[in-house]
């Protein structure tokens, strides 16, 4: 009887073990430098995968790279394959070596790439390449990329915050890639051409020496030191660009009287309720269209697409909970959105389109140094 039931316990142990490993997880996200729960680009993208796998019961799974490095990212991509997934999303700009080799290596897995587009240059003076090949930019029929205009994005939250009566902003940005240069560019442009408007070219200011980038999406006590020097020297508003270097800069406005925040990729207004706004891109959105027409067997693969206001992918929130506006209207707001989105307004991308836009409000201005410490070598 011992030797039954010990065939029994061991044959039931059998089968448990079988069922844990075939559990799999047909849909993936690597996690770039931050984690799922960074409150703006990796959390934003991963909510709007959770929400589409709950309301069409599919199975999700992230998986974090044990560092940042190519080698790390393919790994983890690769353990995301063998995982069980069919189809993997990679937010952010650091997964475009991967998503190039691993385009390849899968050919029967999907990728979707936010805020970069697959090559394989590791080395962008001497365009050297991680493979040794030519350089080689091909997005593969199983990839797509998606980009934003986060430069209309920031333009909306410039010029809100100026149309609401500011007079003294800042900027900080986690690091100088191209996603966070046009959001600090169209945070400029927007305020200056709020400025215009109001006729306040004499009282606005946007110093060159309120213009940071912190070389880090994670918060510290000195980006929080940083944030606080500025608001006790006049900044009324900071926009942060910067991941979860935004709770810093959060932290620090809350200490000080009538200093706000504006956040960035979703609505933060629930993380402190000195975030006057958020200059928003519709992470989730996007990837749940691209989940949607990979199950309808319609991905749209083998190019790069760009969505801005015209498609609803980039604005501020206009929730009665999160608009903290006393004095800019969401009818003022639905103007200059419908200025950007007739193209009325062109929102500059770059150092050079940005010194046109400016000197073209104010012929008279000198803006060479702000122009500097935005974007030393013009925006990608």
């Amino acid at each position: 009887m011992k030797k039954i039931l010990l065939v029994f316990v061991l044959l039931v142990a059998v089968v448990a073990l079988a069922s844990c490993g075939a559990r799999t997880y047909e849909i993936a996200m690597i996690t770039d430098s931050g984690d799922i729960d960074d409150r703006s680009f990796n959390q934003g993208t991963w909510e709007g995968i959770e929400e589409y796998a709950q309301e069409n019961n599919k199975t999700i799974k992230y998986y974090k790279p044990t560092e940042i490095s190519f080698n790390a990212y393919v790994a983890a991509i690769e353990l995301a394959v063998q995982g069980g997934a069919k189809i993997v999303v990679t937010p952010g700009f650091l997964f475009e070596n991967s998503v190039h080799k691993a385009q390849t290596m899968f050919p029967d897995v999907k990728f979707v790439i936010i805020d970069g587009a697959p090559h394989n240059v590791n080395d962008w003076g001497t365009m050297g390449t991680y493979d040794g090949a030519a350089p080689d930019f091909a997005i593969a029929s199983n990839t797509l990329s998606i980009f934003f205009q986060e430069e209309q994005s920031g333009f909306l939250a410039g010029y809100a915050s100026v149309r609401e009566g500011l007079t003294s902003l800042g900027f900080m940005g986690g690091m100088a890639v191209p996603a966070v240069v046009r959001f600090g560019i169209g945070y400029v442009a927007g305020a200056y051409y709020a400025a215009k408007e109001l006729n306040a070219n004499s009282t606005f200011s946007f110093a060159a020496n309120r213009y940071l980038y912190l070389n880090s999406f994670a918060p510290s006590d000195s980006t929080k030191t940083t944030a606080a020097a500025w608001y006790s020297a006049g900044t009324q508003a900071i926009h942060a660009a910067a991941g979860g270097a935004g709770n810093s800069v959060m932290a620090a406005a809350q200490e000080t009287t009538g200093k706000w925040v504006v956040g960035v990729d979703v609505d933060q207004s629930n993380l402190s309720p000195r975030v006057l706004t958020s200059a928003m891109k519709g992470l989730g959105v996007s990837v749940q269209a691209a989940l949607e027409d990979f199950y309808a067997d319609d991905f749209d693969g083998g190019k790069s697409i760009t969505l801005g206001v015209s498609e609803d992918a980039v604005g501020l929130p206009t929730e009665t909970a999160s608009w903290r506006f006393t004095t800019f209207t969401t009818a003022q707001y639905n103007t200059i959105v419908t200025k950007l989105d007739n193209g009325t307004v062109v929102v500059p991308t770059d150092r050079a389109t940005l010194n046109t836009f400016l000197t073209g409000l104010f012929p008279t201005g000198d803006f060479a140094a702000l122009l500097e410490v935005i974007s030393p070598t013009p925006a990608a």
